[in-house]
């Protein structure tokens, strides 16, 4: 069973390139489960095709406590029976997501959600940054040994692709927690691939896959599907494959080797559009 962790930038379509690369992976025949660590519980209406199923934290607190749910009602079967649960976190402005991604992971765990029997892989849809140590869960405590950093060419998905990939190196000195690679989620910015190709180099990683930018994605999102489902014969459909059988077949995990602030805009600069 392998356990990986897809990171990225707030907005930058972790959730979406996720569930679209898990759809690809079960009609390869994987027996694949996703785990939403997001208070957003938007890691799975794809798959599920629903606005947000229950998550483990407002049953917990519905209930008054984690131990009076049970498995069935937070593990939900969708489409290619892809195996799906939230954490969910606290009411806005209140308490702290991170815990909730703890202690969701944790009661999944002793239930039993992770048979191995019957399971290849789990991917956990981390929100944002590992500034928090709630959400470096998956990577601090050896569940994910393997990260997967969704960037783009722009500056901030840039700065917390390098940011991720700190928190990575932290883990990784003391534990078996590897980065696989950036996967590319175009914005059409000039030299995109480029620099994005450059930046894994520095950051000792490579350039999984680079997907294109297309609107039949934010089709198949309002139909509450992955575009695998929707639209199986489109060639954005074919690039989620491709990079589906990019991680199956990944053995290239490595240590990051962050860089400094001034070498990522140097490298901004170098690739960037400046006016004459």
């Amino acid at each position: 069973m392998r356990q990986v962790a897809i990171y990225g930038k707030g907005g930058i379509g972790k959730s979406t390139t996720t569930q679209n690369t898990v759809a690809a992976l079960a009609e390869m025949g994987k027996k694949v489960t996703i785990v939403g660590c997001d208070p957003k519980a938007d890691s799975t209406r794809l798959i599920l095709h629903s606005k947000a199923q229950a998550t483990v934290m407002d049953l917990a607190r519905e209930r008054g406590t984690v131990e009076d749910l049970e498995l069935d009602e937070v593990l939900m079967k969708g489409y290619a029976n892809i195996r799906c649960a939230e954490s969910g976190g606290p009411e806005p402005g209140v308490g702290c997501a991170g815990r909730g991604v703890i202690t969701a992971i944790n009661f999944l765990e002793e239930n039993g959600a992770y048979n191995e029997a019957d399971t290849d892989y789990v991917f956990y849809d981390v929100l944002g940054d590992v500034v928090c140590g709630g959400f470096a869960m998956p990577i601090r405590e050896n569940k994910a040994q393997e990260i997967y950093i969704v960037t783009s060419g722009e500056m901030m998905a840039m700065y917390a692709a390098n940011n991720i990939s700190k928190g990575i190196l932290k883990y990784a000195l003391t534990g078996s927690v590897r980065l696989g690679g950036l996967i590319c989620n175009s914005r059409v910015v000039d030299k995109e691939y480029q620099l994005i190709e450059e930046l894994a180099k520095r950051l000792n990683t490579q350039l999984i896959h680079f997907l294109p930018r297309d609107n039949q994605v934010q089709r198949a999102e309002l139909r509450k599907m992955t575009v695998i489902e929707y639209s199986p014969e489109h060639p954005q459909a074919d690039e989620y494959r491709a990079l589906a059988h990019k991680i199956d077949t990944n053995q290239d995990l490595r240590i990051p080797t962050p860089i400094a602030m001034e070498e990522l805009e140097e490298l901004l600069m170098e690739y960037g559009i400046l006016e004459e």
